[in-house]
């Protein structure tokens, strides 16, 4: 059974990722607030979900979401700023774009979600200085494991995976060597020959 709150505030925003260990394709986070009676039997921790009883979530969380976001980082912004700071962006620009904002964010992981803001890079959003500073003033808590422990880090990862791979099934039509239908970027064994048959694509990360 997964706990529905961290904080007991209404307005608690949980955020997940997913693809951070793929070859190819985006790093996608989800942010999503669920009201405080939020139930539903299906959700539990999340990578222990099937694909099948994902994809029923998903608008299931849609629907009954008080708001959510997602954001993909695609491959030119991972490799300029590193997949580790784009996976925190892509949860730092999801929360933005919630409406009502939180008044707490839980993150899955052990980093702190505004621990690094306002790079300077070339590719992708830029921060403004009073995002910055909103997403400075958004108490967050880190949570090892935590979409196996709050409802809302799971519903977010559901979310984050299920947006990530309808976007890597459909640029699978343009490379389908890469059988990124199947293996949604991950370096799988067919993925690694592949590559070595084929070379890199605009969607690898370099």
């Amino acid at each position: 059974m997964l706990s529905k709150s961290y904080s007991n505030l209404i307005l608690e925003c949980g955020t997940d990722e997913a693809g951070r260990g793929c070859l190819a394709g985006p790093v996608t986070a989800a942010a999503v607030i669920l009201p405080p009676n939020f139930e539903h039997e299906l959700l539990n921790d999340s990578k222990q979900l099937s694909e099948k009883i994902r994809e029923f979530l998903k608008p299931e969380i849609e629907r009954l979401a008080i708001s959510f976001a997602i954001t993909h980082i695609l491959p030119n912004e991972i490799d300029e700023i590193n997949i580790l700071n784009a996976s925190m962006k892509a949860m730092q620009e999801s929360v933005l774009r919630l409406n009502p904002l939180p008044e707490h964010i839980i993150v899955d992981g052990n980093r702190p979600l505004n621990g690094k803001l306002g790079m300077k890079q070339k590719t992708g959003k830029i921060f403004t200085k009073d995002e910055i500073e909103l997403l400075k003033s958004i108490p967050n808590t880190s949570i090892i494991k935590g979409d196996s422990k709050f409802l809302s880090i799971a519903a977010a990862y559901v979310l984050a995976k299920t947006y990530r791979d309808e976007y890597m099934n459909s640029i699978h039509e343009e490379f389908p060597m890469y059988n990124w239908k199947q293996n949604k970027g991950y370096p799988t064994k067919e993925h690694r020959e592949a590559i070595r048959i084929y070379g890199v694509t605009k969607y690898h990360r370099m």
